[in-house]
This record gives C-alpha cells, structure tokens and sequence, in this order.
C-alpha cells in the first residue's frame, strides 16, 4: 500500500506551537486510500507544546541543513539543533513507513514547502522550505503542502 508523511497537527494533533491542532477538512480526500504516518517533527525534535513561535533566520531549511542559517524563537533563543533533530526523525519515520510523499503544514518552519515565514516575526513569507521539507526532499521524498490549510 502506497504511504504517505502528514504532518500531525493536520490530522487534529493538538501539536502546534500555540498548543492547538490546524485538522484540514480536505485531508482526507488527499490520503484517501494510502496508509497514513502522522508525525510531528518539532514535538519529536523535543520542544515542548505549546512553545515559542519560532522562524527561520538567514535562509531557508536547506540552509539550516548547510549550517549556514538558523531557527530561532521571538525570544531569540536558538532552537535549531531541535529542529534538525526533529526533521531527521522525521526521515527516518518516513522511510520506515515506506512513504514516498509527504503532505505538510504550509509556511510552517519545520513543514512548509515553497513559502516559510522571513524570520522577522511580522508575517512576511519568503521563498523557501522549513526544515524537515528540506529533508525529505534531500533524500527522494516529495513534499507538497496539504490542501484546504
């Protein structure tokens, strides 16, 4: 059976940094038929729920994967080893699920695919991939953002 990474927050994990979940209606059309591995790589990653709104700061997930930009919280607080941790267990969830596809929270620092928050904590998007996107694309999984978010 074909399978599929999905971010947990859309399936109604309550995940996200501000302790709630972000369940897309349209989700289960997108998955219709596959097996389904939710994954949450910012809680795998080990920071807590809720915590910090946290963005990329000097480029993308790719970037951060280089070690040339970094995650960091509004407070400042570098939190990138956490994200990169989460973003690996992430790939590896995925390869022991067999998936080939993974369906994302868009702009989502760790999730987004195509569009990530400026790292100014204002709501400007820039180009660009969160950091367990980068990942997963990296090693031959495709990323989209799912529908409906």
């Amino acid at each position: 059976m074909d399978s599929v990474l999905v971010s947990a927050c859309l399936r109604g994990v309550p995940c996200r940094y501000d302790g709630r979940d972000k369940a897309s209606p349209r989700l289960a059309e997108a998955v219709a038929g596959r097996e389904v591995v939710s994954f949450c790589p910012e809680a795998a990653g080990g920071l807590p729920t809720p915590r910090r709104p946290a963005e990329l700061v000097g480029g993308d997930g790719h970037d951060v994967l280089d070690g040339t930009a970094r995650v960091v919280e509004d407070t400042g607080r570098d939190v990138t080893a956490a994200f990169v941790a989460g973003a690996r267990r992430a790939l590896a969830a995925a390869r022991h699920g067999g998936c080939t596809e993974a369906l994302m929270m868009p702009r989502s620092p760790s999730c987004g695919r195509g569009a990530v928050y400026d790292g100014s904590f204002g709501g400007q998007l820039v180009a660009g991939d969160g950091v367990t996107a980068a990942l997963l694309e990296r090693n031959g999984i495709a990323v989209r953002n799912a529908p409906g978010v």
